[in-house]
């Protein structure tokens, strides 16, 4: 499915991230980076919940805003999951380890606020932004940055590199 800008209920968007959280098993092995885009509220944490249940973690998953980070084990994969909405410089990226863990195989690095570092994100990220709507929905996009350019993906196709 091709989100660009794309209406969905939290229903189908967690039918979506069931499917997305298949396609990461599939490729565990290759180093993975979720990049997260949104307001307050939105649904960040929400995704990041979803996803890290879908992919097994039994864990209580919350946003490590004030932590930076919380690690998971699941199934031979490390994850990663950054909240960087308090950093405010590159020196605080590297004071909290962050360039350490984005190029490990068998890991997944999960982004909040990934558009506060997009100049440190790695290449190979798949952003999802989510913009607020109605009451029961968002508007979701997903995307990589090629060159400074979006260019929306499918992610029940999306080839994580």
């Amino acid at each position: 499915m091709l989100l660009n800008k794309t209406e969905l209920s939290f229903e189908k968007f967690n039918e979506l991230v069931e499917n997305f959280s298949k396609r990461i098993l599939e490729n565990k092995k290759n180093s993975i980076c979720i990049g997260l885009i949104g307001d307050l509220g939105t649904g960040k944490t929400a995704f990041s919940k979803k996803l890290l249940s879908s992919l097994g973690v039994t864990e209580y998953v919350k946003s490590p805003t004030f932590t930076y980070l919380i690690e998971y084990n699941i199934d031979g994969i490390d994850i990663y999951h950054f909240d960087v909405y308090r950093i405010s410089n590159e020196d605080e990226l590297y004071n909290i380890g962050f360039y350490d863990y984005i190029d490990n195989n068998n890991s997944l690095v999960l982004v909040e606020w990934a558009n506060l570092i997009l100049d440190e994100m790695p290449k190979n990220t798949i952003y999802f932004e989510i913009e607020h709507s109605k009451e029961n929905t968002r508007i979701y996009s997903s995307y990589i940055i090629d060159k400074g350019e979006k260019i929306y993906v499918d992610v029940y196709n999306y080839k994580f590199d």
